[in-house]
């Protein structure tokens, strides 16, 4: 490729699943970080590059792309030779439905006690939409459990983006006030996932 790819990134978003599929493409590309606490999101340089001011956000030679399931479908159908979607018909929707499933839904729980702001301004709004996150997750990571993991990885034998996904939301279950180990092929996932190469390059 004559343009390396430019990924728009923060640590412990879900901008880190993106970060994991492109390393484990071994393509090269660029990381440009974005300071949250700087407020950097929402500066006129950065809304002029996503004018969401949220990440993911992945420069390509075409234009920018935004939204981690789209950038994970795109990184798995530009490096086809990395393997990381599958390439019947019925299997890359059924990736696609795991990944709009956590941006969807689990995403959108999880972000109700961080960001509980964006719903509601009393305070009193605010806290009761934070109480119910812990049950929320609880139940999204139920149903994980329970309908996908029927092999090592999600999708099965083959891993895929939505492995590195799983790992990243996986990994706001504690500051949730979830305990993981109860879901046991979710935890022997996180464990086997935070030893790949991959992983281990896009979290340092």
């Amino acid at each position: 490729m004559s343009t390396p790819l430019t990924l728009y990134y923060t640590p412990g978003t879900c901008a880190q699943a993106v970060r994991i599929a492109l390393e484990e493409t071994g393509a090269p590309y660029q990381l440009e970080r974005v300071d949250f606490s700087a407020q950097q999101q929402r500066s006129p340089e950065y809304l002029a590059i996503n004018p969401k001011g949220r990440v993911p956000a992945l420069m390509t030679e075409h234009g920018t792309l935004t939204e981690a399931a789209a950038l994970l479908a795109y990184i798995a159908q530009r490096f086809p030779e990395a393997q990381l979607a599958p390439t019947d018909l019925f299997g890359f929707a059924r990736m696609q439905e795991f990944n709009i499933y956590l941006a969807s839904t689990v995403h959108i729980n999880h972000a109700h006690r961080p960001r509980a702001a964006r719903w509601a301004d009393e305070p009193e709004a605010q806290a009761a939409m934070q109480r119910k996150v812990p049950g929320n997750m609880t139940d999204n990571f139920r149903f994980i459990e329970d309908n996908y993991l029927k092999g090592p990885w999600v999708l099965g034998e083959q891993y895929s983006v939505c492995d590195g996904y799983l790992f990243t939301v996986a990994g706001w279950l504690k500051s949730d006030g979830v305990d993981i180990a109860q879901f046991p092929k979710v935890h022997d996932h996180f464990k086997r996932m935070s030893e790949r190469p991959a992983v281990q390059k896009a979290l340092s």
